[in-house]
């Protein structure tokens, strides 16, 4: 006999389904609750709540266990390649090595971006945060491509939209960064690789031949394998939750670009940066002086502890060693980053955050390798969401695929209950 949980309310009881997932997660199905005794649950901001099931990514935030589709994410960041990981995501398995041949070259086929998107970018203000650049250039593709408005077409025609946009979204983020700086925009070369040609576009100068650093590539490779799904997260669950709208793909992950904007989300790293620049222009670099006010709850550090991993966070322990290796080789001298490895040295030696499992986290590795590589500060979350793109496309792919139902949350109302209209005299 299967388990089930049984709640009592008002004298009454009601027996509920036990569901338990391959790695024997257990949830109380509490689906028909509502029908069967007009009660709600109450689950603020959803951290214990299941609203979907899904095969795509498994977390244990008290192990310490990433997976994609059952592959350990260290072995991922080790020995697979970033369009590799895209594959597994979408499809659920690796690609051999005809299947991932024809999807690098589907990829290489698409990644020039329209020309008038090109005019609607050169039109962004000057000093316009990146996010808010790709944000609107990514709603702007659905006017581009107006094929894609309808998510029920066939398979056939929703693959050519996840195409296109995984082989554009490298193009839009190497346009805001050379945007920013005032540079001419490169165009894509079919030449390069995935990672390679994100990195020409970016750092590369329309005056001379551009040869990629492959430490660098390596990097690159690693922080975006680490970054492209994390499970329900904020960003993931808004792609789902308006997909399940039957909204367009572009609009989809427009609105997962806009929940990670924020610093709560994907703008963490870009603090971690703004916070050693505060350390290195308030404080003058006492790093003692910071963690003994951090000690005393005198200050807030960012890029330590995780709000998931209770233990550590296992992409962090790859981006270190990735860390180290950039900054042996490229021989990096930055104030920022010496204050930066000062405080690791303190997180991972300190008894204070060692008992509390404060340890450096994938924001505060990712936001030095970033500076490292010369991205500047606001782009850091542009980074992320590139990573994150096939982890969002995949969820809202399976959600597309399983039918679900749409998303629609209950609330338990705590405002004025029903009161007269008064008429304008008598308000007060």
């Amino acid at each position: 006999m299967s388990d089930k949980a049984i709640i009592n309310l008002e004298g009454k009881s009601y027996e509920l389904p036990v569901i338990t997932g391959t790695e024997n997660e257990k949830a109380v199905d509490i689906s028909k609750l509502r029908a069967q005794s007009s009660y709600v649950t109450f689950d603020e901001g959803y951290k214990n709540t299941g609203a979907t099931t899904s095969g795509i990514t498994f977390l244990d935030g008290e192990k310490g266990i990433l997976r994609y589709r059952g592959y350990n994410i260290e072995d991922l960041a080790e020995k697979a390649s970033f369009t590799e990981v895209m594959y597994l995501l979408l499809n659920g398995e690796l690609p051999t090595t005809d299947q991932l041949g024809t999807f690098e070259n589907n990829l290489t086929q698409h990644t020039l971006v329209h020309e008038n998107l090109v005019k609607v970018f050169e039109v962004f203000p000057t000093g316009s945060h990146p996010m808010g650049q790709l944000m609107t250039m990514m709603a702007s593709l659905s006017s581009f491509y107006p094929d894609s408005l309808n998510p029920n077409k066939s398979p056939e025609a929703t693959n050519l939209t996840i195409i296109r946009l995984l082989a554009k979204m490298p193009t839009l983020a190497a346009m805001i960064q050379k945007k920013g700086k005032g540079h001419p925009v490169l165009y894509p070369q079919n030449k390069y690789d995935y990672v390679t040609n994100f990195l020409y576009m970016t750092f590369g100068n329309v005056t001379e031949e551009y040869h990629a650093d492959p430490v660098v590539v390596d990097a690159m490779n690693k922080l975006l394998i680490l970054h492209a799904d994390h499970e329900q997260n904020c960003s993931t669950s808004t792609v789902r939750m308006v997909g399940s709208s039957h909204a367009n793909l572009y609009a989809s992950i427009g609105a997962g670009i806009a929940a990670l904007w924020g610093p709560r989300h994907g703008g963490a790293n870009q603090e971690v940066l703004e916070m050693l620049e505060y350390i290195r222009d308030k404080d003058n670099g006492d790093v003692k002086k910071v963690v003994a006010e951090a000690k005393d709850k005198k200050r807030l550090l960012f890029g330590f502890g995780h709000r998931v991993y209770k233990n550590f966070d296992p992409r962090a322990n790859i981006l270190k060693k990735a860390c180290d290796n950039i900054l042996a080789k490229l021989g990096v001298n930055d104030p920022l980053l010496a204050i930066a490895k000062e405080l690791e040295q303190a997180a991972l030696s300190d008894p204070y955050f060692i008992e509390r499992k404060l340890y450096p986290n994938v924001d505060f590795y990712s936001g030095i390798i970033y500076k490292a590589l010369g991205f500047p500060t606001p782009m850091f979350t542009v980074l992320f969401a590139l990573g994150r793109l096939p982890g969002w496309i995949s969820q809202w792919k399976e959600l597309r695929e399983n039918n679900e139902d749409i998303g629609r949350p209950r609330q338990i109302y705590t405002g004025p209950v029903q009161r007269p209209f008064p008429d304008m005299k008598g308000r007060k």
